[in-house]
């Protein structure tokens, strides 16, 4: 059951959903998720997820009906950077194309970062450069991130921070917010959602969704786990753009959440879920569209 926190002008979400992309086999660590939902200039969807079935792939797909089914256009692993798996993508329509932001694994350790991609078309992404954005360094992997590009051209991106200080502690993320004129050159990520100790979200707190609530507001969606052992199995929350939890806001059993407007004035939602087998699937449900005052 997904629910829209108790938060003036944003709508009670269904608790009806369907898959959009099955698990690519069963068991732990085989999954469809991680995802994120782009229009494109005519008003269509576009879908960028990740699979892992052992290895990585990153799959991008475009909707014929407003996304309630995808068909797949182009795909590619993790050697276009060299990494030894993908994360969480970000896809964003630009002036003369696409430019997507991928976080990959370092091989051999427990480091991330953030490359982007740019191209004309969506098939001519796995073809790209690979533009290293956000290195982190020995302390700190960056990966997840959540693009936004405002209307007078300024770029926001939020990013899972992980610290690396500790062997054996590297699951435990923090959420970091850096800035960017071109989208290329961001400035040094500054914490915006930290981890609150005895909370469900004590281990982690991950952004994966900016959602406009009305006047000026947004809420922020965000993975968060309890514990090391919750790793994989993430809740989702709702924080305001201050790193504050919203009061009384459900906290729902999917990870990776992602929120689109669509051009009908409804949203529609993308998400991680969990089967009995113990894989992971991505989800999709149609929500009512902010009401305005």
């Amino acid at each position: 059951m997904l629910t829209i926190p108790p938060v003036p002008s944003i709508p009670s979400i269904p608790t009806g959903s369907s898959v959009l992309v099955p698990a690519p086999t069963t068991g732990p660590q085989r999954w469809a998720g991680a995802p994120c939902a782009v229009l494109d200039r005519d008003g269509s969807l576009v879908l960028a997820h990740r699979e892992r079935a052992g290895t990585d792939a990153l799959v991008l797909s475009r909707s014929d009906d407003g996304g309630a089914t995808v068909r797949e256009v182009a795909r590619f692993g993790p050697g276009v950077a060299g990494a030894a798996m993908l994360e969480r993508p970000a896809l964003v329509r630009v002036e003369d194309g696409w430019r997507l932001f991928v976080g990959f694994a370092t091989p051999g350790g427990p480091h991330w970062w953030i490359g982007a991609l740019h191209a004309p078309t969506l098939e001519e992404l796995p073809g790209a450069a690979v533009v290293p954005v956000l290195p982190g360094d020995d302390a700190t992997g960056f990966k997840d991130p959540v693009v936004r590009r405002g209307p007078d051209g300024t770029w926001r991106m939020w990013v899972c921070a992980h610290d690396l200080s500790e062997p054996g502690e590297e699951d435990r993320m923090s959420s970091a917010l850096c800035t960017s004129r071109d989208g290329l050159t961001w400035s040094a990520p500054r914490t915006v959602l930290t981890p609150r100790p005895g909370a469900w979200d004590a281990r982690g707190a991950r952004v994966t969704a900016v959602v406009d609530v009305g006047g000026g507001r947004e809420l922020l969606a965000y993975d968060g786990r309890a514990s090391a052992a919750e790793n994989w199995f993430e809740r989702t929350g709702w924080a305001t753009t201050d790193g504050v939890p919203v009061p009384d806001a459900p906290v729902t059993d999917v990870r990776y959440l992602d929120v689109l407007d669509l051009p009908d004035g409804r949203r529609r939602l993308f998400f991680e879920a969990r089967t009995p087998t113990g894989d992971h699937e991505l989800r999709t449900a149609l929500a009512p569209g902010l009401t305005r005052g």
